[in-house]
């Protein structure tokens, strides 16, 4: 896989997470998931990632918070190197997981869409009637 997306995305990976971290995940690849490597590479990385719209630290601290909310230990700890490397502090991790820890696993992302959803229609037709 050559695409431009995934070249991207396999750099931005590397500065989060470091290039020894994802040599050696992508080393122990094997055909059958080979496909979702390079899914997770190209989308996660290079197309979620590779946006403007946030910097690096405030997505490191979502990740933290998001994968406490699910449990997910293994990438946890590596997504708090990522947010070091992304220039969180170690009392930003900390309030992150402390807000983690009363807010998370209450919003589901399908409700979640909806209200913003609403509410971002809502302020657009309140700047148009004004």
């Amino acid at each position: 896989m050559t695409d431009q997306r995934y070249e991207q995305g396999l750099a931005i990976r590397k500065e989060v997470l470091g290039e020894a971290h994802v040599e050696r995940s992508l080393a122990a690849v094997s055909d059958f998931s080979r496909p979702v490597q390079e899914f997770v590479t190209r989308a996660c990385w290079g197309d979620v990632w590779g946006r403007p719209g946030l910097d690096r630290r405030t997505r490191s601290l979502l990740n933290l918070v998001m994968l406490t909310a699910l449990g997910r230990n293994h990438e946890l700890g590596v997504h708090v190197r990522g947010a070091i490397t992304n220039g969180a502090t170690e009392a930003e991790i900390q309030e992150a997981l402390l807000q983690a820890a009363i807010y998370c696993g209450v919003p589901a992302a399908l409700e979640s869409f909806r209200v913003a959803e609403r509410v971002l229609g809502e302020i657009a037709a309140e700047g148009a009637d004004g």
